[in-house]
């Protein structure tokens, strides 16, 4: 079953669970509160379906169907209680309060019974299907492929010490990358994969989920680049503790199935943040599609009378984990501007129309990418992405740069708020200072920081 699959799954039976137990208490309710005949009306069917509903958004903005496949027993609970105890505030006070009662400990009453049973409803399934998922990874019939890089006595010392583990920790080791280019190697307990300096090679050409780097002290400054490169996959990246010095402030601990180790993550946003800006992102955007339709027109009929050509310009970026796609903009140049290869526009540059400069001075040239942001390639706030061409060209002066592939790419800024469009890769590499610190520091409110610097721009023509 896919990861795609099972999360459907998982909500299917949120939501079975969740009608069941709205069902139940509705019948209390009926029967022995307001002492009446069991009757469905119509409002009973809309809530029947409504509440459920309610319950599903509430636990996709808690992050509860985000990397499911890394679920443990202890995390569930702790999810399913806390969202269930918020769930049942938000409906008692929205559809229960004003339920007619005697007295109002019977409004008490309602409440914990209504919390109580939908949490028994909602755990039985979640802890089964848990339990039986761990289960099969502690036997070692499931696991994730995994790749250790460091052929070394340390990435030996690190295996034994797994393979002494009374319960599997999930690794299924599919090969090695050696690091030091001595005689010493892995190959009796795993298949050798390559040297590190063709890391990137190895990288496209096997499929895996993690990572882990066993290194020896002398090896730590080779460190930066090879996360880098790492950093453009969907791999969970784990050092082992003892490494913890050199990257303080940017790690967690992280013992889930019983190894423990270190999970280096780019950014310490929680998964429930992560959940609510996509659900933002919709949301906006379709506002803004809709609600500015006049606005497109206008500017549409501003570009098509600026120059011949056609009103809208795409391009193919790198986003989200290295994942090409066609961005959408107005077109601000004549038509057949790069034709000598890419190119950086300046601010002088005669390629840009009139309409076109006062468009990226306001960032008005960015409105369409709304439609990139309801698509799922970008966001509303990121990093914004740049093409193939030029982070080659970024990489090869630092490496950092592919760090901002572990975020999806935004409409605006950080970066682009505080130093604008970039005229050379210096200026790049200059501004992709801003973006890691973006990252490095991602929230909710940081987002809504950068939206208002933003929507100052546009309103000022002050972009650069």
């Amino acid at each position: 079953m896919s990861k795609r699959q099972k999360t459907l799954l998982l909500i299917t039976v949120d939501f079975l669970t969740a009608a069941l137990a709205w069902f139940i208490f509705y019948a209390y309710r009926v029967t022995n509160l307001e002492d009446s005949e069991l009757v469905f009306k119509g409002s009973f069917w809309m809530t029947l379906i409504g509440v459920p509903l309610l319950w599903i958004l509430l636990y996709a903005i808690q992050g509860t169907y985000l990397d499911i496949k890394k679920r443990y027993r202890l995390k569930t609970i702790k999810l399913t209680l806390f969202g269930t105890f918020i769930g049942s505030i938000v409906i008692f006070f929205f559809i229960l309060l004003n339920d007619y009662v005697n007295n109002y400990t019977q409004f008490y009453l309602l409440f914990f019974l209504f919390l109580g049973l939908h949490f028994i409803l909602t755990i039985i399934p979640r802890i089964i299907s848990t339990t039986i998922y761990v289960k099969k990874i502690h036997r070692g019939e499931l696991g994730f492929k995994t790749i250790i890089i460091g052929g070394s006595q340390k990435a030996l010392d690190l295996i034994n010490d797994i393979k002494k583990l009374k319960q599997n920790p999930g690794f299924d080791f599919i090969g090695y990358i050696n690091i030091n280019g001595n005689d010493f190697s892995l190959n009796d307990e795993m298949q050798y994969l390559g040297h590190v300096d063709d890391i990137n090679s190895i990288i496209n050409n096997n499929e895996f989920e993690e990572v882990i780097l066993a290194l020896e002290s002398s090896e730590h400054e080779k460190l930066k680049g090879m996360i880098s490169s790492l950093s453009a996959t969907e791999a969970k990246i784990s050092v082992i503790p003892d490494a913890y010095d050199i990257l303080s402030g940017q790690v967690k601990m992280n013992s889930i199935f019983g190894a423990l180790l270190i999970d280096i993550t780019p950014t310490s946003m929680p998964d429930w943040q992560f959940a609510t800006k996509r659900i933002i992102d919709i949301v906006c955007s379709s506002i803004a599609l809709i609600s500015f339709i006049p606005f497109y027109i206008i500017l549409a009929i501003l570009v098509k009378a600026s120059s011949k050509g056609p009103i809208f310009f795409t391009q193919e970026r790198i986003g989200l984990n290295g994942i090409p796609f066609k961005i959408i903009k107005y077109r601000t140049m004549y038509l057949d501007s790069e034709k000598q290869g890419p190119q950086l526009s300046s601010s002088n540059d005669s390629r840009i129309t009139k309409i076109g400069k006062f468009m990226r001075k306001s960032r008005l040239d960015e409105f369409p990418q709304f439609l990139n942001v309801l698509k799922g390639d970008m966001s509303l706030v990121g990093p914004r992405p740049e093409r193939q061409f030029y982070i080659d060209k970024i990489s090869e002066m630092d490496s950092q740069y592919l760090f901002l592939h572990k975020v999806r790419p935004g409409i605006t800024s950080w970066g682009q708020v505080k130093f604008g469009y970039a005229e050379n890769v210096d200026q790049m590499v200059e501004r992709m200072k801003y973006d890691l610190l973006y990252i490095r520091n991602m929230s909710l409110a940081l987002d809504f920081k950068i939206m208002f610097y933003t929507i100052a721009i546009v309103f000022k023509g002050s972009g650069k």
